[in-house]
């Protein structure tokens, strides 16, 4: 220290004479020098373009005078480059000097500062100093930004996602620059709004200004516009925006046509304002029955055609093809017929059709992309199926009945009922034709056709009238009617119509007047003459009625019906008298339309007369008669009466002329007498006459007979029509002509059918007998027919007749000329003169009278060819020359024609092609006449010489042109011999191994020549000489292997050394091949081989050379002379670099990770190549991950194998997903490195869909990266880059809740992550995109799936099944729930209204309880001890003192303690796990108490009152909460003015000074403590709590002994007391320290005495207050502890009567509870203060020496007592210890950490106490805890749960021993008779000035909660479980 002293001593001397010294010499030499401070350079700045004169420095500041009379200084410039700065002297200025130039800091000039020497010249000291001055020339913003470029350009792909970055063109120097500094030089760039353009500004954006980068903003559509202008703005960054400058150019983004359109079909019509086509069918019409040979292909119009809407895709060679399919069609089965070719579009038959079945085909066809675009397109095409007309019409009826009323106007129609009200319909079909459509036949009627006709169009035809009908005259047509469909005719249908009648005629009597005599014998009623009246109408109007109009006078009568008149009825005629009687006939019809006629019957009376005329019984018989029957036959009996019965003769009187019928005068019966003629007479009238012989006897009949037809007459066709007919060819359905047939026959045998007997597929013939043609006929095929007309009737065995027509075709001009060949090819040589003719052509017309011309069609080639007009020679109009044409074949190619000159038909056309011939013009000419080479002469075969080269003239690629090469061996036949040269190449070379005489020298002579014709050659000589063997060079080795050359060897880089050897010449050395590629070369002196372009071993890894050496004398003369010895292979091996980083097979892995997978789990592989071989392709692969929650990495990767895996769980985290790179490094991780990027999701089983297919899962496993990829295509078409991640490949789960397994399905479980939104895709998404390309998805798996392998379903996964079952029960129960739920709330109100009221009785009930346990009486003590002051005496007892005394205070206590626990007290335990004691001597004391309760009496065994000490180890303290007695926290405990008493707990609490030594010492772990309860002394205190201690049974003993010693005066109980010094405290301290240990070691001996069943023998009674605490965690401490003092309360409060032994003095005072958390740090303890008298206790043997907890609390004495005496206390044993009272504590404390924040309820703000005051607290029931600083923070979080006060839980049932009380009730009303008596006898008193309150000194003073910790209960089991040496006794 002295010499450290003596040196700072002279250093500070020598400083201040240098000082003083600098300062006597320095006033002379402050000139020059700078009257500033800072930096010894001045530096200023200055505008570029700054006017000269611009003053740079105003004053230097330099020291001295440099003007005047008397200059100090002088100052000049130096070093002033370019003189731009001017200096004035006197002022210390400097100017800028800019005279004619401009101080410009841009280039070219580049002025950036300007750096000058001001140099100063001290004329006194004669000094130089030099001032730097730097002048910073400032940038200004005068230069605009400049483009690299006037323009740019960009393609973008219309399908580039928005965002994508789609120019980067001004990165580098490739954008705009600015020559300015700083801001001023820097670029932005931006988009301006282009007026020409406005889109592109909105289309793109720039959204990194100062990169350029142009970015998609807008989603782009070529068909929209296909071109941008972008303008772009470049501006520098100046500081002030008006001064920035700007610039603009133009970015030309062409947008590229993408694949984002599907097909569409040709032709397309547009619906208005859209893209989209209008539906389109194509039409399509093939014939039945025809074979697929004749129809396909099938031809369809418009042709099908569909083209990609992205017609300009590039490069080609992307663009899509078209797969053309037929989708679905009607009917269902028509892939049987139809195919449709997938590239071509042709549609094909695969089989006939037959219309029968199939009258149409509707299909849809699809044309979609062959790269599996998603958006196809759709036509439909309609197929008519026509007919081949093989089916004969038909009608649908067999006949058809009419009616026509005969009054009906013409062109009325036939109606098919009676009543007229709807119309004939007949229906004729064609089944050719189907029967919805009109079959278009024609319908013929056979006969009647100028009555009636049929309408000719329509499926429903009509007859109709053509002219009026009499029923009359013919009531009943009958005709047939045909179908024909111009092929085929139909059966003929029979029509019959018949003529309804009208009332048209009137009754018609046949005489006008009849004359009638009748005799006075006839009686009444007799006839008198039937009158006939006729009338041809029917029915009610030919129904006839008679009356008598006049003339009858009541004597006759008529009747109405038969027109009989006969004698009335009582009428007498009278002879001679005469009537005239009017009798009318009328008809029945309507009164409106009713006709009628009269007559005049005249009657006579006459005289009687016997006689009268035979009669016969009807006067009309009808007849019909067939003509067929046979003569004699019967017709008729015509037998009459005679009323006399006289003879009766019969005669025919008139109406057979023929005598065709015989009539029997006799019988009367009419036979046939000849045979009948229908077709002669049809009907007989005959009049037959039966007379009795008299004049006036005949009476008369009319029989009517009509004969009845047979078919007995065939048709005849009309001679007079004629039968030669001619036609027109060329035309369909043209009328040839007509016959007419007739039948005798009546009705339908007489009804006439024409037919064709032979070319039916020409002609065809109407019902009325008209032929047509069928089809076009062609005169040139056919022009001549006999056509065979068949004639049939209509019989059931019809007779038919032929007639036989002769057809003429008539030719028409339909026919163009044809040539006899479509294609002629000529070959015509070059150079033929002009009009030489080369081809004749030749054209047919088969038309008649065609006059056939020829004429060149091709105008281009007239000046070339000539043709005859006629003959059809063609000739030349000039000579050709081949080379003249471009083309390597010379050929014209050109149309000629030939027409009818007198046609109208277009001219035939046929192609001519005209070949020129080459004719080898040109002979080949080489390039020289003589070549030289040399030969070694030992030359072996096939050694090259020289070279010789001819060339031709003829045009390149023609025969003529192509040179070869050849030896002449007639010149010289030797060198021919011995030396050739190849064909091809003109290489001369050896023929044979040489042996040749050196200097020899040998002629050749070589010949080229051609392939053209005639050949044309020419020759060559070659001179060959053969040299000495020492003229060439010799290799020293064949073969060199120089080592490997790296792949990164830069050009120049040796490879090796080749050497030959010759003698006295010079050798030059070359490559000769090997070297195609021109990666090396050779110093052609030193033969140094070296590498001459960059090698890549990837694409080459070995080459092998071939070098020469030849003189230099030969190289000179261009000429080369290889041999065994000048030439040598050279082999060079690459050697492999790392110069290729790896590669990731895709750039962005995606993968996914479900929730509940395992730690390691398989994630997804990555893998990257390198086109390095070895080492330099072995990769190391690892993650980059950004940071995660907690820490956590995540992920893992497989170093080696590129195998991403779990490093976490995902427990809900569904939705997260992870972003990081994986980095693959080669050389198995030092070398180059590439990178991909790898997203994963977090997914669960809500995320994925089931795949069930019905395939082994096994096959699936294997193919399972290809399926994988046709999911993610399918996928992708709905989001662009989604993947498919598989999940899971297993067995099929089906069953009830899937429990069965099918192990021939298989389950695949995947999921979809989206790459832009980074997470699962939507399940029912998924199952969309899946589902709607169930039938893709199956194809493309098809072979990998094999043959009937397919996917069955997509389900969702069961664990979702089973979900959503359980929900849809839980549905189904809802409502019962739901009524449940309302009973028990409806149950639950009385029960919460009974527990509210027990809540408030039970509240009261614990208040009162805790004031019972703190003023029940004491014991009486077993000897008094001596007190400082005498006591008050005792109180009278109280009333409740029986109870005491009968029980005991320990049990009385004991069962307070259990009656709290059953009133619901939350601080304790509820569990009874957690009711453990700690020691299993407290253990052993409840139960000693719950067993004397069961044998029917309480032992009062145990000691009467008790305190619990929790003893710790000697390393570290342990937190202690004691969980009882939290009721009756007083109010008043937040008062400061309180302090404790030292006899009261300092002989409980250690030194504060020795718990700092313990603290410091060594602390390894923190050993295990235990509760012991202790029986000490009652001192006389007001409410003292029972409370917890902690306190090491060594320390306890020196601190008990200390108080003795304080009791008696011999130690001192204050600070600085002075009755012993320090040495004699020190040496009593360790007297007493060496007591206690004996002290310790006896009770530890006696505490291994009793067993384990033992209540713990001791020398003391223990208390049956047991006080249940709960011991924490036990835990190693890696630094101090924090010192929790937790919250406490005085649940019981024992006042003692009587003085303690310990001698105190009698006090009582009301001692409220105050709850304290102090958090001390380890720096606390270590500052406290450390006594020197005060030494840390020895530890104690084992078990573990035990410690002081590392907090104290020290207490002044108390102050007398001024309380009433207490009660006696029980008898108790004598304690082996001195009854001195212990010393105290030290009176400071040091002062703790500021405070925290208050929480809530803190203690108050003025709670001020000095640092320097004792920190007293009283006697309180206090938990110290000890716990890590990290525990810290959840306590801080528990004070929420903090409380105060008595807690009573209504609902508690009792516990502990309570439960087998059965006078509970008893129990409890005699404890509140207790209360009630102590209350008025026993007031509390209280002291002033002994207010209770925390220090502020604990400043780290907190709420917290007094929580049991009860994970910490299988500690106390374990301590329970040792072993009773464990234990420690006082």
């Amino acid at each position: 220290m002295l010499q450290q002293f003596y040196l700072w001593k002279w250093l500070a001397s020598g400083i201040i004479l240098g000082s003083l010294f600098a300062i006597c010499f320095g006033q002379y030499d402050d000139d020059c020098k700078l009257a500033r401070g800072g930096l010894p350079a001045t530096i200023v700045a200055i505008d570029e373009e700054s006017r000269n004169g611009t003053i740079l420095v105003d004053n230097m500041l330099i020291k001295g005078t440099a003007g005047g009379p008397d200059p100090t200084i002088e100052l000049s410039l130096k070093d002033n480059v370019d003189y731009w700065v001017l200096l004035d002297p006197i002022k210390q200025m400097l100017f800028l000097n800019s005279t004619g130039r401009v101080l410009d800091r841009d280039p070219p000039m580049n002025i950036h500062s300007i750096v000058v020497q001001v140099q100063c010249v001290n004329k006194k000291v004669g000094t130089v100093i030099y001032h730097e001055v730097r002048i910073v020339v400032r940038d200004r913003n005068d230069n605009s930004p400049t483009f690299k470029h006037e323009s740019y350009y960009a393609t973008v792909n219309e399908l580039t996602p928005v965002g994508t970055t789609i120019f980067t063109g001004f990165a580098g120097d490739n954008g705009a620059t600015d020559i300015d500094d700083g801001p001023n030089g820097q670029i932005e760039y931006v988009i301006q709004y282009n007026p020409d353009d406005p889109t592109s500004n909105d289309t793109f954006e720039i959204p990194l200004m100062l990169t350029g980068n142009v970015v998609l903003r807008k989603r782009l559509n070529y068909e929209d516009k296909t071109r941008y202008f972008v303008i772009i703005q470049a501006n520098d960054r100046a500081q002030n925006l008006n001064e920035r400058r700007t610039t603009t150019t133009t970015l030309t983004v062409d947008v590229l046509d993408g694949d984002d359109l599907g097909p569409m079909f040709l032709p397309c019509v547009l619906v208005p304002n859209t893209r989209d086509c209008r539906p389109l069918t194509y039409q399509a019409a093939i014939p039945e029955l025809r074979t697929p040979e004749e129809l396909n292909p099938i031809i369809v119009t418009p042709p099908i055609q569909a083209i990609d809407q992205d017609r300009n895709i590039q490069p080609p060679s992307d663009r899509p093809g078209i797969l053309y399919s037929i989708l679905v069609g009607t009917p269902e089965d028509y892939p049987r017929f139809f195919h449709m070719h997938p590239r071509t579009a042709e549609l094909s038959l695969l089989e006939p059709v037959n219309r029968d079945f199939y009258q149409k085909f509707d299909l849809v066809i699809k044309a979609a992309q062959d790269n599996g675009h998603p958006l196809p397109a759709f036509a439909s095409l309609h197929i008519e199926i026509l007919d081949e007309n093989n089916q004969s019409p038909y009608f649908t009826m067999p006949s058809y009945q009419g009616y026509i009323l005969e009054s009906a106007p013409v062109g009325a129609t036939i109606s098919d009922s009676l009543n007229l009200t709807s119309p004939l319909r007949i229906v004729a079909l064609d089944k050719d034709i189907e029967d919805t459509k009109d079959p278009e036949l024609h319908l013929f009627l056979n006969d009647y056709t100028s009555v009636f006709t049929v309408t000719q169009t329509g499926i429903t035809r009509f007859l109709t009238l053509l002219q009026p009908v009499d029923r009359e005259e013919q009531d009943t047509y009958t005709f047939s009617i045909t179908a024909f469909d111009g092929v085929q005719e139909s059966r003929p249908v029979v029509v019959n119509i018949r003529v309804m009648d009208a009332n048209d005629n009137t009754p018609t009597f046949p005489e006008i007047s009849y004359n009638v005599y009748v005799y006075t014998d006839m009686s009444p009623g007799d006839s008198v003459i039937q009158l006939t009246a006729v009338d041809a109408d029917e029915g009610s109007n030919g129904e006839i009625t008679y009356e008598i109009l006049v003339g009858a006078q009541g004597d006759f009568i008529i009747n109405k019906t038969t027109g009989l008149i006969t004698i009335a009825p009582g009428v007498e005629l009278i002879v001679g008298r005469t009537y005239a009687l009017t009798v009318q006939a009328a008809d029945n019809a309507p009164p409106a339309e009713r006709r009628h006629s009269i007559c005049t019957v005249y009657i006579e009376v006459l005289p009687p007369n016997n006689q009268s005329p035979p009669r016969f019984p009807q006067l009309m018989y009808s007849l019909e008669v067939s003509e067929a029957m046979r003569i004699g036959a019967v017709l008729l009996n015509l037998q009459a009466t005679d009323r006399e019965g006289d003879p009766i003769t019969y005669a025919i009187e008139n109406g057979d002329p023929q005598r065709v019928f015989n009539l029997s005068e006799t019988t009367g019966i009419l036979t046939l007498g000849k045979a009948l003629d229908r077709e002669s007479t049809d009907r007989y009238i005959l009049i037959v006459t039966a007379s009795d012989g008299r004049p006036d006897g005949t009476s008369t009949a009319t029989v009517n007979v009509v004969v009845t037809d047979v078919n007995d007459n065939d048709p005849v066709f009309d001679p007079y029509l004629p039968r030669n007919f001619s036609v027109v060819e060329e035309e369909a359905n043209a009328f040839v002509g007509q016959v007419r047939a007739t039948d005798a026959d009546a009705g339908i045998n007489g009804q006439v059918h024409y037919s064709l007997g032979n070319f039916n597929n020409l002609f065809r013939i109407t019902s009325n007998g008209s032929i047509y043609t069928s089809v076009k006929l062609n005169r040139e095929v056919r022009d001549y027919y006999e056509l065979v007309v068949v004639a049939t009737d209509g019989a059931v065995h019809p007779r038919y007749s032929t007639l036989t027509l002769a057809i003429r075709v008539l030719d028409i001009d339909d026919n163009s000329p044809v040539f006899t060949n479509s294609t002629y090819t000529v070959v015509v040589e070059e150079n033929l003169p002009a009009g030489t003719t080369f081809l004749q052509i030749e054209a047919k017309d088969v038309d008649l009278g065609a006059n056939v011309s020829y004429r060149i069609r091709s105008p281009e080639v007239k000046h070339l060819f000539a043709l005859h007009p006629f003959t059809g020679v063609l000739s030349l109009l000039r000579s050709l020359d081949y080379e003249s044409f471009p083309d390597q074949e010379a050929s014209i190619t050109f149309l000629v024609e030939a027409f009818d000159i007198y046609g109208t038909m277009p001219p035939g056309i046929a192609t001519v092609t005209v070949i020129v011939k080459d004719m080898n013009d040109y002979p080949p000419v080489f390039s020289k006449r003589i070549y030289k080479g040399m030969v070694a002469p030992d030359a072996v075969k096939g050694t090259p010489i020289t070279f010789v080269y001819a060339e031709d003239a003829d045009p390149p690629g023609l025969p003529a042109s192509r040179v070869r090469y050849r030896v002449d061996d007639v010149q010289f036949p030797y060198p021919a011999s011995i030396f050739d040269v190849e064909e091809d190449s003109g290489r001369v070379i050896t023929r044979v191994n040489l042996n040749e005489e050196p200097t020899t020298i040998f002629k050749l002579v070589v010949v080229a020549f051609d392939d053209g014709e005639p050949v044309m050659s020419s020759s060559a000589t070659v001179k060959i000489l053969v040299l000495h063997p020492g003229e060439i060079p010799r290799f020293t080795q064949e073969e060199y292997r120089p080592p490997p050359v790296s792949e990164l060897a830069t050009r120049g880089t040796m490879v090796g050394v080749i050497s030959a050897a010759a003698i006295n010449q010079s050798i030059v050395y070359s490559i000769v091949s090997g070297n195609e590629e021109d990666k090396f070369a050779i110093n052609n002196i030193t033969g140094v081989i070296y590498v001459n372009a960059p090698l890549d071993y990837e694409t080459r890894t070995s080459y092998v050379l071939r070098v020469q050496a030849d003189s230099l004398e030969v190289v000179l003369a261009n000429l080369r002379v290889p041999s065994k010895s000048n030439t040598a292979k050279v082999y060079i091996e690459i050697q492999d670099e790392n110069d290729h980083p790896p590669v990731f097979q895709k750039k962005f892995y995606i993968g996914g990770v479900s929730e509940d997978a395992r730690m390691f789990a398989s994630v997804l592989k990555v893998k990257a190549t390198d086109k390095d071989t070895g080492n330099y392709s072995a990769m190391a692969y690892r993650l980059i991950i950004p940071p995660i929650k907690e820490g956590k990495e995540g992920f893992v990767v497989e170093t080696y194998t590129g195998l991403i895996k779990t490093a976490m769980l995902f427990h809900n985290m569904r939705r997260f997903y992870f972003k990081f790179q994986v980095i693959a490094t080669d050389d198995y991780g030092k070398g180059l490195s590439g990178k991909a990027d790898v997203l994963v999701s977090v997914v669960n089983q809500l995320d994925m869909q089931v795949i069930v297919s019905n395939v082994p899962p096994t096959l699936v496993e294997k193919k399972i990266e290809d399926l994988t990829e046709i999911l993610d295509r399918y996928v992708q078409e709905q989001i662009p880059g989604a993947k498919v991640v598989v999940e899971s490949i297993g067995a099929r789960r089906h069953g009830d809740a899937f429990s069965l397994e099918d192990y021939t399905k298989c389950d695949l479980t995947v999921y979809a992550i989206d790459p832009q939104t980074n997470r699962a895709i939507d399940r029912n998404e998924l199952f969309k995109f899946l589902d709607g390309k169930l039938l893709d998805i199956n194809k493309d798996f098809q072979p990998y799936y094999g043959e009937g392998g397919r996917i069955l379903e997509i389900r969702t996964p069961e664990a979702v099944t089973s979900i959503k079952k359980r929900g849809e029960s839980l549905g189904y129960t809802e409502g019962a729930l739901l009524a449940l739920a309302f009973i028990i709330i409806l149950c639950c109100i009385p029960a919460i209204l009974v527990v509210l009221v027990s809540y408030r009785q039970r509240q009261a009930e614990c208040t009162k309880t805790a004031r019972l346990q703190s003023a029940l009486p004491a014991a009486k003590p077993a000897a008094p001890a001596p007190a400082p002051v005498a006591a008050p005496p005792p109180p009278p007892a109280p009333p409740g003192v029986h109870l005491y005394e009968e029980l005991g205070d320990s049990t009385i206590l004991f069962l307070l303690y259990h009656f709290q626990q059953s009133r619901g007290n939350k601080s304790v335990p509820e569990d009874r796990k957690h009711q453990h004691v700690v020691m299993p001597f407290s253990s052993n004391t409840i139960e000693a108490h719950k067993q004397a309760y069961v044998d029917g009496s309480l032992k009062n065994t145990q000691p009467k009152s008790a305190r619990k000490f929790t003893l710790v180890s000697d390393e570290d303290a342990l937190s202690i909460h004691n969980t009882l007695y939290k009721e009756n926290i007083d109010q008043r405990s937040t008062n400061l003015d309180f302090s404790l008493r030292a006899d009261s707990v300092g002989s409980f609490l250690p030194k504060t000074q020795a718990k700092n030594e313990l603290l410091r010492g060594p602390r390894e772990k923190i050993r295990r403590m235990w509760n012991q309860t202790i029986c000490f002394p009652r001192r006389p205190m007001w409410e003292l709590p029972n409370r917890p201690e902690t306190i090491d049974l060594e320390q306890w003993q020196s601190s008990r002994q200390k108080a003795e010693n304080e009791i008696t005066g011999t130690f001192p109980n204050k600070r600085g007391s002075s009755n012993v010094t320090a040495k004699d405290t020190r040496l009593r301290e360790k007297e007493e320290i060496r007591q206690s240990e004996s002290l310790t070691i006896e009770g530890r001996e006696q505490l291994k005495s009793p067993s384990s069943d033992s209540s713990f023998s001791s020398p003391w009674s223990h208390s049956s207050l047991s006080t249940l605490p709960t011991v924490s965690r036990a835990v190693e401490l890696k630094s101090e502890p924090n010192v929790t003092i937790s919250p406490a309360d005085c649940s019981l409060d024992l006042s003692p009567s009587i003085p303690c032994i310990l001698n105190s003095p009698l006090c009582k005072r009301e001692t409220p509870t105050c709850m304290l958390t102090v958090e001390t740090k380890r720096n606390i303890f270590e500052n406290l203060p450390h006594p020197a008298h005060i030494s840390p206790p020895p530890p104690p043997p084992p078990p573990p020496p035990l410690v002081l907890t590392p907090f104290a609390l020290s207490c002044p004495p108390p102050s007398p007592p001024s309380s009433p005496p207490p009660l006696p206390f029980p008898p108790l044993l004598p304690l082996p210890i001195s009854p001195s009272p212990p010393p105290p504590l030290p009176a400071s404390l040091p002062s703790l950490p500021p405070r925290p924040p208050p929480l809530p309820s803190p203690l108050p703000p003025s709670t001020s106490v000095p640092s320097t005051a004792s920190v007293c607290i009283p006697a309180v029931k206090c938990t110290v805890s000890v716990t890590p600083a990290e525990e810290m923070k959840s306590s801080v979080t528990q004070l929420s749960t903090s409380r105060t006060g008595c807690n009573a839980d209504p609902q508690r049932e009792p516990k502990g021993i309570l439960k087998h009380v059965k006078n509970l009730a008893q129990l409890e009303k005699s404890v509140a008779n207790m209360y009630s008596h102590i209350e008025k006898n026993y007031p509390p008193t209280h002291i002033s000035k002994r207010q209770t309150g925390c220090p502020t000194e604990i400043t780290n003073m907190e709420m917290t909660s007094e929580q049991n910790q009860e994970n910490l209960h299988n500690i106390v089991e374990e301590i329970e479980k040792q072993s009773h040496s464990q234990s420690t006794s006082l």
